[in-house]
């Protein structure tokens, strides 16, 4: 995901903005007519960084069905091969026809990368420690966004004005590692027993759990493959609608939604941006980029920790609480100090950006990791390569809205951007208190029975059990 960050560097970038977008740069140049919310306003700076998440949408879909015709290494090696297109065509862009069509490209890796990686993870990991190796996926992103940074820091200062061809360029470093790696990558057990290889599965099994004695595991694995076959004839999203499935499916849709609207792609995208809006220089803005990284990776990284320890629903708790109370201040601060015209004296600035690192810090630990972890271990094996599907479309879905509309939503709301943001994290946080069960340490195959014992959930997986004779609800 370092690609999502690099576009949010050098989109603040002078010489990416003088040759593709020379309005923006020429309204950033202006100091004293164009207010500091509105200098960055332009829908086809916005087109570059979103339409990504627009290909990443479409391309999920297509991911499912090759995630379960095939199994998920598969998956994971078309999405390395396409984001290396995208990575070589946003290097060589000389126009912006060219940028946006490499974006696309990356989309489409990002699709099949996020539809398949988390499901790889929690089919491979053990139950008591699925949580820390399918957290390793966000701190993995972390690390990209960490990096990410740290290119667009050094190649900014490249004499000549081609640094933000480097950044770009430099995707193909980690599209290539992950391209590599998946040939090596053997398919899970679970893949394996839904195509019918029960003998491979148990081997494979046996192997990435160091022991023979894997029998109860292998049959909780059979059972489910055996729900998975009657269910033949009926397309897997088709069969997500059923009242049994309903808990899942309104999870694979909520949770990606909330993950967006916490306001982590004001930080994600347009961090350099939001760091000038408030006065901070070209490579003072991007350091303060860095900084937030290294604050994320850190968080993430503790998350991985302590996920299996404390569960999902304390870590969700603790990040919505640091969010909200470190939005609602950055939101009061720019709105009693920066006005439209001129900047935030020094100390607000750096108070601004320690906030800002608060609320990163909340986000690493809860709903960056989690909001990834939880939709990929609740799918029963029927269901699975099609709910995580839906997870990815909506997640993809609300970045494009998020990313295509933050510069306009920041030159209007100005500093209520904030206060909007933190509304929506508060929201999600009475919803996860009152409707998510914890998931921890349940083996994955077993995972139904946390839905049948929840106080809401318990009467609508119920109905269907209740009307079986007389056919699914």
């Amino acid at each position: 995901m370092i690609l999502e960050f690099q576009a949010g560097g050098v989109s603040s970038m002078e010489p990416f903005l003088k040759k593709f977008f020379p309005e923006v740069y020429t309204k950033m140049k202006d100091d004293t007519k164009i207010s500091n919310y509105c200098k960055f306003d332009s829908q086809l700076l916005t087109s570059f960084t979103s339409s990504l998440y627009i290909a990443g949408l479409v391309a999920s879909f297509f991911a499912s069905s090759v995630t379960r015709a095939f199994g998920r290494k598969p998956s994971i090696l078309a999405g390395g091969a396409t984001f290396l297109a995208g990575a070589a065509l946003g290097g060589a862009a000389f126009n912006v026809y060219m940028l946006i069509l490499g974006r696309i490209l990356l989309g489409v890796g990002v699709g099949f990368a996020n539809q398949s990686v988390p499901l790889y993870l929690s089919e491979m990991a053990p139950p008591q420690y699925r949580g820390a190796f399918n957290n390793g996926f966000q701190f993995s992103v972390g690390i990209g966004a960490l990096s990410a940074n740290l290119i667009n820091f050094t190649t900014e200062k490249i004499r000549g004005g081609w640094g933000w061809r480097l950044s770009l360029a430099l995707a193909a470093v980690p599209a290539s590692i992950l391209t590599l790696g998946a040939i090596f990558l053997p398919d899970t057990p679970n893949s394996l027993i839904q195509r019918n290889n029960q003998e491979k599965a148990k081997r494979m099994l046996q192997r990435v759990r160091g022991t023979t004695d894997v029998q109860a595991e292998l049959d909780d694995l059979i059972q489910a493959g055996d729900i998975s076959t009657e269910a033949i004839g009926d397309h897997p999203f088709r069969k997500i609608l059923r009242s049994r499935y309903r808990p899942q499916l309104v999870m694979s849709m909520a949770i990606p939604f909330f993950q967006q609207v916490t306001g982590i792609n004001v930080i994600a995208f347009y961090a350099p941006i939001l760091f000038r809006t408030i006065g901070l220089g070209e490579s003072a803005s991007l350091m303060s980029a860095v900084m937030t990284g290294v604050v994320g990776t850190v968080s993430t990284f503790i998350s991985m920790l302590i996920v299996d320890r404390l569960g999902r629903r304390v870590l969700f708790a603790i990040g919505g609480v640091q969010m909200f109370v470190s939005q609602l201040m950055v939101g009061g601060i720019m709105a009693a100090k920066l006005g439209d015209h001129g900047g935030l004296s020094k100390g607000d600035a750096y108070l601004v950006l320690v906030l800002i690192g608060i609320y990163v810090a909340g986000f690493g630990w809860s709903w960056g990791p989690l909001g990834w972890l939880v939709p990929s271990e609740i799918f029963p094996l029927e269901i699975r390569s099609a709910g995580q599907s839906i997870t990815v479309a909506v997640s993809f879905l609300f970045t494009f809205i998020v990313a295509q509309t933050f510069l306009s939503m920041l030159c209007h709301f100005k500093s209520g951007i904030f206060f909007f943001f933190g509304g929506w994290v508060a929201v999600m946080t009475g919803f996860v208190y009152l409707l998510l069960p914890e998931t921890k340490n349940v083996p994955i195959e077993q995972m139904d029975r946390v839905w049948r014992e929840h106080w809401f959930w318990k009467r609508i997986v119920g109905e269907e059990k209740e009307n079986k004779n007389g056919g699914a609800a």
